[in-house]
């Protein structure tokens, strides 16, 4: 406009006195407008600036979750409960890498104690062959350095690693950095433990959760040294084949302890992964990723209405270059009342949505038999995993035609062939009439995609389980690389449709919940 015209115009005369070339530079109107609409190019700022560069697996993958002391246990009327062991475990990573999974992710596999141990649902009454949780780390038998004697031994473990090696699958590692009172570290280092007044050891509470089997570290008393020991912890898994470490609460220890560790596990092993469990403030969870967590889980598991999914989408793009997120619609932890209410109908939504919208997403093992039977008063799974043994007859449900193996097969297939699903900034929201109903797209130009052609994948699901949905879109053309009419593939049945800027869509929660659509670019049709 004039004005930053004439404001040009006398900074580029030099016959005027210094004054008079810089005063209308600095006057009131003109500052009004570049506050409204600021100068980008050409600015510069000081640096030089560090950049970080991470393997891909830090933002794109998939993760399948299990116990290990699971896969293969059986029960004998005369003998009891015989555990599952790393050698049975290993024969299920088949099933895992043939649903497309990237991540095969262990619970702990370490000794359990036996002081207050934990029977079935967290009672505080054990009966012959509760196996306990496997959080309660530590025994006689060692600790976090060494394997549960049930489960096998070291080369047991390491043949595990070889065998997910084979199938293409990277071995993540639970890290629960807290002990049982029979953990070596108990008798060995007490001054790692918080001791109460009477000189008793403290355990650990989460109200209203009570761990009467685990007591917190405390780095207050000789932080060099149990620093020292986690450490060589870690490096001895890495040293067998652990690529991935995902975290057990690691907002309940100091920052300062995962910035300095993170920092040396960057330097030394810059292929390891590390994924935050912590299901905490925002502000916290925003610090672990940037002190150099790599993956941190988020508020997914609660975010339920379209509204809710696309506020958060675009909090968690504003994140993205610190923050990586991993959606997962339960866990051995969490099982919510949206998926213990909504049965399999609620499965597929979640599975489909957590896929789509991120692009690490994970699954806890049983989600394709639709486990959702809560236990009374609390938000997680009847006969919790973490303190029985729960084998599962896969094949069974898969022959029966019951399983989401084949749908969660499907997901992870298309998000390997469409690099678009594996970017998170990339995301696009578009309206439509229903508000429950979430249509987003995510789009890569040709350049960008890899594969010479672009790539563009648009979602349009419903958000609740229990209704239908016919409505009408009002898409962004510009986003999707299309203009008038396109050709869709909805890639979850091989359909083709003509759509256009307002297409009319019909979803259903029992046999059509979502499309996901594949944009057919005239330059490949």
């Amino acid at each position: 406009g004039p004005v930053v015209s004439a404001a040009l115009e006398s900074l580029r005369s030099p016959g005027l006195p210094v004054t008079a070339r810089i005063a209308p530079a600095l006057a009131a109107d003109l500052r009004g407008i570049l506050a409204e609409r600021p100068l980008r190019e050409g600015v510069t700022v000081a640096g030089p600036f560090r950049l970080e560069v991470q393997r891909r697996r830090a933002l794109y993958g998939s993760w399948y979750e299990f116990f290990a002391r699971s896969e293969g246990a059986h029960f004998d009327p005369e003998h009891g409960w015989t555990s599952g062991t790393l050698r049975s475990a290993a024969r299920s990573l088949d099933r895992i890498a043939q649903m497309g999974f990237d991540v095969a992710y262990l619970t702990p596999i370490h000794p359990i104690g036996t002081t207050f141990r934990k029977g079935r649902n967290n009672t505080l009454e054990t009966q012959p062959g509760d196996p306990g949780s496997p959080y309660a780390i530590g025994s006689p038998a060692g600790g976090h350095d060494a394997i549960h004697p049930d489960l096998g031994t070291i080369e047991d473990f390491d043949a595990f690693v070889a065998r997910a090696k084979e199938l293409g699958l990277e071995v993540a590692l639970d890290i629960a950095l807290q002990c049982s009172p029979d953990h070596p570290w108990v008798q060995e280092h007490p001054e790692w433990f918080v001791v109460r007044a009477d000189g008793t050891i403290a355990y650990a509470e989460n109200p209203p959760k009570k761990y009467q089997d685990i007591y917190p570290l405390s780095f207050d008393t000789d932080y060099e040294g149990l620093y020292a020991a986690i450490r060589d912890v870690l490096e001895h898994w890495v040293a067998h084949g652990v690529t991935l470490f995902r975290v057990d609460n690691p907002h309940t220890k100091p920052v300062r302890f995962w910035e300095e560790l993170l920092a040396e596990f960057a330097e030394k092993h810059p292929e390891v992964i590390f994924l935050a469990e912590a299901f905490t403030r925002p502000t916290m969870m925003h610090t672990l990723g940037k002190v150099g967590y790599h993956q941190s889980y988020t508020y997914f598991t609660w975010r339920e209405s379209a509204e809710e999914l696309q506020e958060y989408l675009e909090e968690l793009v504003e994140a993205a270059p610190y923050m990586r997120p991993s959606f997962w619609p339960t866990t051995h932890d969490i099982l919510t009342p949206y998926m213990s209410s909504g049965g399999r109908r609620a499965f597929v939504l979640r599975a489909i949505l957590a896929a789509t919208l991120v692009p690490t997403w994970g699954i806890y093992s049983g989600y394709e038999l639709v486990e959702d039977v809560p236990r009374p008063g609390a938000q997680e799974q009847i006969d919790n995993e973490k303190y029985e043994y729960k084998p599962r007859d896969y094949a069974g449900a898969l022959t029966r035609g019951e399983s989401l193996e084949p749908l969660l097969g499907t997901l992870n297939r298309i998000r390997r062939e469409h690099p678009a699903l594996q970017t998170l900034t990339t995301i696009r929201f578009h309206e439509a009439d229903d508000p429950q109903v979430l249509v987003f797209s995510k789009h890569l130009d040709a350049d960008a995609s890899g594969t010479g052609r672009p790539d563009t994948v648009l979602v349009v699901s419903l958000t609740a389980h229990d209704r239908d949905a016919s409505t009408r879109l009002h898409l962004e053309l510009d986003s999707l690389g299309v203009e008038g009419s396109f050709e869709v593939e909805d890639l979850l049945t091989g359909e083709r449709f003509r759509w256009d800027r307002e297409p009319f869509v019909i979803l259903s929660a029992a046999d059509r919940p979502a499309h996901v659509l594949r944009i057919v670019h005239p330059e490949e049709s």
